[in-house]
C-alpha cells in the first residue's frame, strides 16, 4: 500500500505479510481516533477474538496529534502524543488478536 502521508503505517500484531494481513481480514472498523474503534467496532473485535477463520482489521484516521492534553501528557509536543497514541492503538491490537491495524 502507498499512503500519503509519511507517518502512516501498518501493524500486523503476529507478523504475517502486510498482503495475507490484509486478506484475511473478516470484519473491518473504521474510526476517527485512537481509541474509537475499541468502543464502536466491539462487536467485530469480539466476534473475531481468537479465531482463525475470522480476523478484524481496524483503520484509524488521525494520528493522535491533537490529543487533549492533561496530567502526564500536558507538556507533550504533537509528535510526542502521535507516539503515545499510535502505541496504545498498537497495544490494543496485540490484546485484541487484530488481523491488522493501519493508522493513517
Amino acid at each position: 500500500m502507498n499512503f500519503f502521508h509519511k507517518s502512516a503505517r501498518i501493524f500486523v500484531p503476529d507478523g504475517v505479510s502486510t498482503g495475507e494481513a490484509v486478506g484475511r481480514v473478516t470484519h473491518l472498523g473504521i474510526g476517527a481516533h485512537q481509541d474509537d474503534l475499541e468502543f464502536m467496532a466491539f462487536h467485530g473485535i469480539l466476534e473475531c477474538f481468537g479465531r482463525e477463520d475470522r480476523w478484524f482489521g481496524g483503520v484509524t484516521c488521525t494520528n493522535g496529534a491533537g490529543s487533549s492534553r492533561t496530567g502526564p501528557y500536558e507538556r507533550f509536543t504533537d509528535k510526542e502524543m502521535m507516539g503515545v497514541r499510535r502505541q496504545e492503538q498498537d497495544t490494543a491490537a496485540v490484546i485484541g488478536g487484530y488481523g491488522v491495524m493501519i493508522q493513517l
